[in-house]
C-alpha cells in the first residue's frame, strides 16, 4: 500500500504556470516497487486522461495535448514527483489527480485531486 499526497493546484491566469507535487507515503523509486507515476486530470464532463508520466526507469510520456507545455520530473530522495505545467490554457482547467503503479503488487493507487483553474 502506498498513500499520494497531491499539492500545488490553485487558480492562474492564461499564460500563467503552476508546478504539482505528489508525495509518496513509501520510498517507492529505490525498490524497484514502482512501474511509473503521474498525473491525469479530469474536467467536468469529461473523462479522465493522461497528463503525464514517468516511469521507474526515467522514460516520459505526455498526453498530446500539453506537449512542450508541461514537464513531469521526480525526486527519488524525496518520494516524489513533480508537474511543472508552462503556458496554461483555459481547457487545462481540471482535477489534476496523482497516481501509481506498482510492479510489487499489481495495484494502481491515486491520490486526491488538486483542482487546477486557468482564468482570466
Amino acid at each position: 500500500q502506498v498513500q499520494l499526497v497531491a499539492s500545488g493546484g490553485g487558480l492562474v491566469q492564461p499564460g500563467g504556470s503552476l508546478r504539482l507535487s505528489c508525495v509518496a507515503s513509501k520510498s517507492i523509486f529505490s525498490v524497484n516497487w514502482m512501474g511509473w507515476m503521474g498525473w491525469y486530470r479530469q474536467a467536468p464532463g469529461k473523462q479522465r486522461e493522461l497528463v503525464a508520466r514517468i516511469t521507474n526507469g526515467g522514460d516520459t510520456n505526455y498526453g498530446d495535448s500539453v506537449k512542450g507545455r508541461f514537464t513531469i520530473s521526480r525526486d527519488s530522495a524525496k518520494n516524489t514527483v513533480y508537474l511543472q505545467m508552462n503556458s496554461l490554457k483555459p481547457e487545462d482547467t481540471a482535477v489534476y489527480y496523482c497516481s501509481v503503479d506498482s510492479r510489487v503488487t499489481s495495484g494502481i493507487y491515486w491520490g486526491q485531486g488538486t483542482q487546477v483553474t486557468v482564468s482570466s
